[in-house]
């Protein structure tokens, strides 16, 4: 990337908005300079700049949660950039996986008409807790235990899907079936490989079919 198309404000910086790149989900907003940019791009690492230090900063240099950059693109008018990270650990200083935790909608949002809402809910939860690792959570226990544990437990619910189908069985075969899909996508996470990912494929095979 050339930065020399980026539009830095008068003080010599400009915006970058933190992405999951599997998850999607925005985990801060932080600012950087031009040095800071091309460090980011040459470690690909994110460093940002610090405005009430007055300084260039590495993000987990002495937490250890490094962020993993993917892509970085920039908006239309060049005056800020979205960067696409695989983070090693919780993006906010006080130990959440995204900055942005709270809502101030919350209680007057309506649930999502979308159907398949909860997959996306699902999968910002899933990086959730692994990043944070809370303990005593499910999730945790099959992110600390790796992948041998999640490809056992994938392959244990693939079977009880067979059994459940086979027996005719629908209420276990719902239950079995979610049973899948939450394993098969904490799976996906482990791998960095996003629902999106998924869904792109599905996307592109149906459309090579019209």
């Amino acid at each position: 990337m050339n930065t020399d198309m980026i539009q830095f404000d008068e003080k010599g910086l400009v915006p970058a908005i933190v992405q999951d790149a599997t998850s999607k989900e925005v985990l801060t907003l932080a600012y950087m300079n031009k040095e800071s940019l091309t460090k980011t791009i040459e470690t690909k690492e994110t460093w940002f700049y610090s405005r009430s230090r007055d300084e260039l900063w590495h993000k987990g240099e002495t937490s250890g949660n490094t962020q993993t950059v993917t892509d970085i693109h920039y908006d239309c008018d060049q005056d800020a950039v979205l960067v696409f990270v695989n983070p090693a650990g919780p993006a906010c200083h006080k130990g959440d996986y995204s900055c942005f935790s709270n809502s101030l909608m919350e209680s007057e949002v309506k649930a999502s008409e979308d159907r398949f809402a909860i997959l996306n809910k699902l999968e910002a939860v899933i990086a959730k807790r692994e990043v944070e690792r809370p303990d005593g959570a499910y999730t945790t226990y099959l992110f600390t235990e790796g992948v041998d544990k999640i490809l056992k437990k994938v392959g244990e619910e693939a079977s009880e899907v067979i059994i459940a189908a086979k027996n005719r069985d629908l209420e276990e075969l719902t239950w079995e079936s979610a049973d899948l899909l939450f394993h098969l996508m904490v799976l996906l996470r482990e791998q960095k490989c996003s629902l999106d990912d998924v869904l792109s494929v599905l996307e592109k095979r149906h459309a090579s079919k019209d």
